[in-house]
């Protein structure tokens, strides 16, 4: 999954842009992928919940969703597009968390440790950014959507192995779905969360393009999305002595001021060494916050719940503001162009706001609650 997701995010918006397609409109794709996360990630993660059936789940959806950017390749015209886009990213966006908690289920049962084994998701995502990279310098843009069905083929070959466990026949209890859906202190994380998350609209939607409009090269571009990721990997090598070090809150109060200053850089500059010294901060932006939050899900969702509370982040972060932000994002980057990227920076401002004004709940990262 993480191979596709790296052959896609960077330079999914060149395809849509090669189709004629304006920044208002690629603006509106990208939104309806995420927002389609707001119903498909929780619908997806209770039904695997309450029928224990993950595999099927999680196969089905892979099926789908290569259908979906086979037919990518076919489709014509701005509303065809649409509708495809919203199919592929509502089954593909829902096997991320999904995949998250196989992932967490796993590290309980064998006692692995999670940033570790996290980290290979990343060194494919690298795999799948270098390797488009590469090859869209010599080949057109318009092979990208078999290439993504292709990859997500194989993934569904890989899916089908997949492990019936004792967490699989496990069921929820009336009320715990009230329960995680009521729970202030989870809810108040998410969302400083969710904000820094949805920072990262414009660079998801245009960086690619802008850094391209300055002069570099598509495989520039691609080294400079996996310098982040690299940064990412490192981070979650080290995360279990992160976590013994710094509690959850204070982790996004990291991960927010890390927004500011790598955000404020990318509006003003499109100069390589600045771009190459700002990606590093990916550790924070994003690794940090995921580090974070899947941990604090998986500690506060009631039993028999566990793929419907990592569907409600994934919703939460990548659907609701990650939606409105690249709604906005298009307009905002026809209008100002770099400088689009100082409303991202702001985001980061007011998760920075949000964790500062929530009360500690404890000094310890093992027993802190969030946020």
């Amino acid at each position: 999954m993480f191979l596709v997701l790296g052959a896609q995010l960077p330079y999914w918006p060149l395809w849509l842009e090669a189709r004629g397609l304006s920044g208002s409109e690629v603006g509106v794709l990208l939104a309806a992928a995420a927002w389609i996360k707001v119903a498909a990630n929780p619908l997806a993660g209770y039904l695997t919940d309450v029928s224990g059936r993950s595999r099927l789940v999680i196969c089905t959806l892979m099926a789908i969703g290569a259908l979906g950017f086979l037919g990518f390749g076919l489709a014509q015209g701005f509303w065809m597009l649409l509708a495809l886009q919203i199919l592929t990213a509502g089954c593909f966006q829902a096997l991320l968390p999904l995949g998250e908690s196989q992932a967490l289920a796993a590290v309980r049962r064998h006692g692995l440790d999670y940033g570790r084994s996290r980290l290979w998701g990343s060194v494919t995502f690298v795999a799948g950014v270098l390797a488009i990279g590469g090859s869209l310098d010599l080949l057109p843009v318009a092979i990208l959507p078999w290439l993504l069905a292709a990859g997500l083929g194989l993934a569904l070959i890989a899916a089908l192995a997949l492990p019936v466990t004792a967490e699989d026949r496990e069921r929820p209890a009336r009320g715990d779905l009230k329960r995680l859906l009521s729970d202030p202190p989870l809810l108040w994380f998410l969302l400083a969360a969710a904000l820094v998350q949805a920072s990262h609209a414009a660079y998801y939607a245009f960086s690619a393009i802008a850094w391209r409009a300055a002069g570099h090269g598509t495989f520039t571009i691609g080294w400079l999305w996996t310098e982040g990721v690299l940064a990412e990997i490192l981070f979650f090598a080290l995360s279990s002595r992160v976590l013994a070090r710094v509690s959850f809150r204070n982790l996004i109060l990291l991960a927010a001021a890390g927004g500011l200053l790598r955000w404020g850089v990318t509006a003003m500059t499109t100069a390589l060494p600045a771009l190459a010294a700002v990606q590093l901060l990916h550790a924070a932006t994003f690794a940090a916050t995921h580090l974070a939050a899947v941990h604090v899900i998986a500690a506060r969702a009631p039993g028999g719940l566990a793929a419907t509370g990592q569907s409600l982040y994934a919703s939460v972060s990548g659907g609701v503001l990650m939606g409105a932000m690249m709604l906005a994002v298009g307009p905002l980057y026809d209008r100002l162009g770099l400088q689009s990227f100082y409303v991202m920076a702001g985001l980061c401002g007011l998760a920075l706001l949000l964790i500062l004004a929530a009360p500690r709940a404890s000094s310890t990262p093992e027993q802190e609650s969030p946020p």
